[in-house]
């Protein structure tokens, strides 16, 4: 005899195979990270650093795709538009964060159409000088540009790009002026300041410290809250004087929008038991950077944050593209 169900059950059978995806089914074919940057840089190391790990984990092969243009849009629109099953992911950098606030017009919402998943990793600027500079501090770097102003100049990656407003927050606090040297892309303006044809730049500390130990740079001060367990000794740039300053480059994982809560918790927590395992913490450690491994609550109030503080820099910079 036939029996009606109840709206309970109903509930709890439409609840069973995302539970059971959550907690074992996932992934049953390989998945796909997406990285809008070219390979080799940074982006794409921390991606396949996590992705070869996330692999062995779930027991699938996960596949670094690059997907390169207009300052990483294209891989993260077809990581937007693709199906919310977590077979499509996504790792950006912290331009991820500042993008909203220089292109008027990009192919997708980052905060509507991409759902926080973790923050991989998070890893300071360095602040470097060329070696002939006469300055070995951040105090003293600060009382040459107000004895000189408009007569030094740093080098950054580009309009709008992380060192640049790193550059320009440093600086508003500094109450300094010195001239910003756009470059396209941060290796050809690391190789100038090197080469002593511009005085300094704010360089991610993964490309920076391996020239910095070399002693074709040298280095005042790191830009995060806190040491660098890299170079323990450099003090912060808000430790060197310029009171308030703190700003960071950093590395992480989201994917297209309604996915379900816990398909992401699921993807979460094994971001973190690989970012925590000792062979990709230890790396991250080794390049600089500080692992992380947060929750998607945690990364989305981190984001929501950053969106914040890069509108406000480029809008008292006036920063254009």
């Amino acid at each position: 005899m036939f029996k009606p169900i109840s709206i309970a059950s109903a509930l709890l059978a439409c609840s069973l195979p995302m539970a059971a995806l959550a907690q074992g089914g996932y992934p049953t074919k390989p998945v796909r990270i997406v990285v809008g940057q070219s390979p080799g840089g940074a982006t794409d190391v921390v991606a396949r650093l996590v992705g070869q790990k996330l692999g062995e984990q779930f027991g699938q092969t996960v596949v670094v795709e690059n997907r390169t243009g207009a300052a990483g849009s294209i891989g993260a629109a077809f990581v937007a538009n693709s199906a919310p099953d977590g077979y499509n992911l996504l790792v950006v950098s912290s331009s991820y964060s500042i993008n909203p606030s220089l292109y008027k017009n990009l192919p997708f919402d980052p905060v509507k159409d991409l759902a926080p998943v973790s923050l991989i990793a998070e890893a300071p600027f360095l602040l470097v000088v060329h070696p002939s500079m006469p300055v070995h501090s951040v105090k003293e770097l600060v009382a040459l540009a107000k004895s000189h102003p408009g007569e030094l100049n740093f080098a950054s990656g580009g309009n709008g790009s992380s060192g640049h407003l790193a550059g320009e927050l440093f600086k508003y606090l500094a109450g300094v002026n010195i001239v910003h040297v756009p470059y396209k892309g941060a290796g050809p303006a690391l190789i100038d300041v090197m080469a002593g044809n511009v005085h300094m730049t704010f360089g991610s500390v993964l490309s920076t410290l391996g020239h910095v130990k070399s002693g074709r740079l040298r280095a005042l001060a790191v830009t995060a809250p806190k040491r660098s367990s890299a170079m323990p000794n450099l003090p912060t740039v808000a430790e060197a004087g310029v009171k308030g300053y703190q700003r960071t480059t950093w590395y992480a994982l989201l994917a297209p929008a309604n996915t379900p809560a816990a398909l992401l918790n699921r993807i979460s927590g094994e971001t973190k038991k690989a970012v925590e395992s000792p062979s990709v913490k230890n790396k991250i450690l080794n390049d600089g950077a500080e692992p992380v491994g947060s929750t998607p609550a945690e990364f989305r109030s981190f984001l929501a944050a950053e969106m914040k503080h890069a509108a406000e820099i480029i809008k008292r910079a006036g920063v254009k593209k």
